[in-house]
């Protein structure tokens, strides 16, 4: 068997997406209040990633200067988790992961105004692919509408994402990424912690064993793994194959759950995702 073929790489970052796409079908499914799930999760990783920290011997030594960014990309993945799973309760599996997709698109537009990158015009055609695709995600834009409130959270989600992306695209070469990972999951389970004394707690017992499975499988070994393999391929390539995950999340879902998305979500997805992908590949091609 040769060794770092490239198609066990592809093999291999394909299973990190797939481990991470559960996300969708496991909110929908955990039937808790939304800040005890994140709280949990948080927890369930942060004690996965603590022993491959130790394990490998990283230092948990933070320059004075970079404790605030990092602090700050905590509560933006605690904000980015909570409201993706709003995202979710309210609609359905794809739904709620296609507008999360939506943050790459928000990337480009955010990272010549944060790290006065330059602008490509190209932006403000992916920009518009993306408002198309939502319109197609929401049957109703009637303020009552459960959908609409869902797409709403699900881009508030993408843009949390999106900055948190940003802060540690600086951060990510002084730090191992599972250190910066570690930090992130501790803010966001201090956060939550609050809410495990005003929240009904009584269905944690019942919800234990998904829970279990979304911060062990889906975020300390699919996050992990997904890194891990980055080595393999340019971040371009991997935001590609990356931009799988909605489509892998909703075969779970019509799996596991029975939810069949309608035609209009699946043409609104499709904008979306071509704007993705169309972003991914010149960001590909600029690079070379």
């Amino acid at each position: 068997m040769v060794k770092n073929s490239p198609f066990k790489n592809l093999l291999e970052l394909n299973i990190a997406v797939l481990l991470i796409s559960t996300s969708g079908a496991l909110g929908r499914y955990i039937d808790l209040p939304v800040p005890l799930v994140i709280g949990l999760r948080a927890l369930i990783a942060i004690i996965i990633l603590l022993v491959v920290c130790l394990w490998n011997k990283n230092s948990f030594q933070i320059k004075g200067k970079d404790k605030l960014a990092i602090i700050g990309s905590g509560v933006l993945m605690a904000a980015h988790w909570v409201t993706y799973f709003y995202a979710l309760k309210l609609s359905n599996v794809a739904v709620g992961m296609l507008s999360l997709f939506t943050y790459p698109v928000i990337t480009t537009f955010l990272e010549p105004l944060l790290l006065k990158t330059k602008f490509e015009k190209s932006t403000l055609f992916l920009g518009l692919l993306v408002l198309l695709g939502i319109y197609f995600l929401v049957p109703s834009f009637d303020v009552e509408s459960t959908y609409l409130k869902a797409v709403g959270f699900g881009i508030l989600s993408a843009l949390c994402y999106a900055l948190r992306n940003i802060i540690m695209k600086v951060k990510v070469t002084e730090y191992p990424s599972t250190v910066l990972m570690f930090f992130q999951l501790l803010v966001t389970s201090l956060l939550m912690l609050p809410c495990f004394f005003v929240l009904d707690t009584s269905g944690i017992q019942a919800a234990l064993p998904a829970t279990l499975v979304l911060g062990i499988i889906t975020t300390a070994l699919g996050h992990t793994f997904f890194v891990y393999t980055l080595k393999n391929f340019s971040t371009a390539t991997a935001s590609i194959i990356g931009s799988t995950q909605p489509i892998y999340g909703i075969l779970i879902g019509m799996l596991f759950l029975g939810e069949v998305p309608g035609w209009n979500t699946v043409f609104g997805g499709a904008l979306i995702l071509t704007s993705v992908i169309f972003e991914s590949f010149r960001t590909l091609k600029s690079t070379h």
